[in-house]
């Protein structure tokens, strides 16, 4: 009798295990992640009775434990993440306009001229309503430039619904801290927004936190802010942002020719209404962006909060004819590319691709996140070097064409073993350097890495070549 019931317990165990590893390879199949299938739990659990909605919970923490594992805040963020610590060179040589007040600054804006260095002298600076605007026009070779002299010197607070409207071509603004003040969240939208005809725009080495959309890019009356860049700029915020407004620190829409490279961008919860937000992303129809040498980290310090949260995207959630390039956004993006980013610590994919044609997914690194998602028969996209720790996934006939990718399956999650994020020592402390020989390839990486350091003949897989260099501030200036 004995014998009989330690056989029935073993064929149970056996059933059991056949049955769970059938769903994560089911799961596997359709590209959900074990955090993706925790607030679908137990939100189907919501309602019941209190033994099945505590089950539901239960399941879901198990699920998101297995998937991403303790959560440890990391003791700082790698020196050459975002905005540098030295000056980003020197200003462009022009005709210095000096300011010290709030009222200086709209009379310097108001009438600036080509060439002209707008520079803030050191101090805090307070805006509320009334923020300076930049509507008239610069010039190539001769951009008009807002400036610190030094990073860290002066912070302008912006109490208004957008900060610095850019409506004009060729301005620069550089080694800034912008900090939103605003009471209500909803009332801080955007650090800079970027309009119509304010073509070959530059942000470089600002620090900038408390927005909802630190950087909003997008059309008027036809015309679109094309060849912009961003570089070497931080954007976080100090706390989930409680407004159901959409919260994406680089919303860019429907502009073209854009290279957002070398940024560090953290912390972007949306606390309220559908409780999506994306870290990064161009939609609306345009083309031949490049974002390269990011690095992602959608929960650094804000962690745990219900929501979803992705890293990296060509197409976002979609557009609204209205605002596309063409009014019809039959693809959301155009022969964009993503080269040399850290996309970490996010509750959903780390790169996403939306109607996304002719995408280029080179040499990312894409840790601890739900891997990576393209949907829709518009999108079309190349992947080669990338490192994922997840799965690369196509639905709704998305075309995908996998070369060299070190990737894991999705089933290992739902076991809690993490087979290509254990090849870094401590991701979770944002410590990404190679526990052995770091894993390499014969898809070229010609240039630097994320950190700065030279590419190997045959380079790593994903953004990071040596991490001994991230520990050290950047040492190239950005490019102007």
């Amino acid at each position: 009798m004995v014998r009989r019931l330690r056989w029935l317990v073993a064929i149970l165990l056996v059933l059991t295990l056949a049955a769970a590893t059938g769903a994560a390879l089911m799961l596997q199949q359709k590209g959900i992640a074990p955090r993706a299938l925790a607030p679908y739990v137990e939100q189907r659990a919501a309602g019941h009775n209190p033994a099945v909605v505590a089950a539901g919970r239960l399941i879901a923490r198990t699920l998101v434990t297995l998937d991403r594992g303790a959560a440890a805040l990391p003791a700082s963020v790698p020196a050459a993440f975002g905005a540098q610590s030295a000056a980003a060179g020197a200003a462009a040589p022009g005709n210095a306009v000096l300011v010290a007040s709030a009222d200086d600054a709209r009379r310097a804006f108001g009438a600036a001229m080509p060439g002209q260095v707008i520079t803030f002298l050191p101090g805090r600076y307070r805006f509320t309503a009334s923020v300076p605007q930049a509507s008239r026009a610069g010039a190539e070779g001769a951009p008009i430039v807002v400036r610190a002299a030094q990073p860290g010197s002066v912070t302008i607070e912006l109490d208004a619904g957008e900060g610095f409207l850019v409506s004009a071509p060729w301005w620069t603004f550089e080694n800034l801290a912008i900090r939103g003040v605003c009471r209500l969240d909803a009332d801080c939208e955007h650090a800079f927004h970027v309009v119509g005809q304010a073509r070959h725009f530059v942000a470089r080495n600002n620090t900038i936190t408390d927005f909802n959309a630190h950087f909003k890019i997008n059309g008027v009356g036809r015309q679109f802010p094309d060849n912009g860049r961003l570089e070497a700029n931080t954007l976080t915020n100090a706390a989930p942002r409680r407004t159901a407004n959409p919260v994406t620190p680089v919303d860019l829409v429907g502009a073209s020719g854009w290279i957002i490279r070398r940024n560090f961008v953290a912390d972007f919860i949306k606390a309220e209404g559908d409780r999506i937000s994306y870290g990064a992303f161009a939609k609306g129809g345009g083309t031949d962006n490049l974002f390269e040498h990011n690095a992602l980290v959608c929960e650094l310090r804000l962690r745990g909060h219900p929501g979803q949260r992705v890293g990296l995207s060509l197409g976002g959630g979609g557009t609204g004819r209205a605002y596309c390039r063409d009014n019809r956004c039959i693809t959301e993006q155009e022969n964009s590319e993503l080269r040399g980013n850290l996309v970490a610590s996010c509750s959903d994919a780390g790169i996403y691709l939306n109607r996304a044609a002719r995408s280029k997914i080179v040499h990312n690194s894409v840790i601890d996140t739900a891997g990576v998602q393209a949907r829709y028969p518009e999108t079309s996209a190349q992947f080669d070097g990338n490192l994922v720790d997840g799965a690369i996934h196509g639905s709704n006939d998305a075309v995908l064409r996998l070369g060299q990718n070190l990737v894991a399956s999705g089933a290992y999650a739902y076991a809690g073993q993490h087979p290509v994020r254990a090849r870094y020592r401590d991701p979770q402390a944002l410590d990404f350097g190679w526990n052995a020989q770091a894993p390499r390839t014969l898809v070229s990486a010609p240039g630097l890495d994320l950190c700065g350091t030279a590419r190997a003949q045959a380079p790593a897989y994903g953004a990071i070549e040596s991490f001994v260099a991230c520990l050290q501030p950047f040492k190239g200036a950005p490019p102007r």
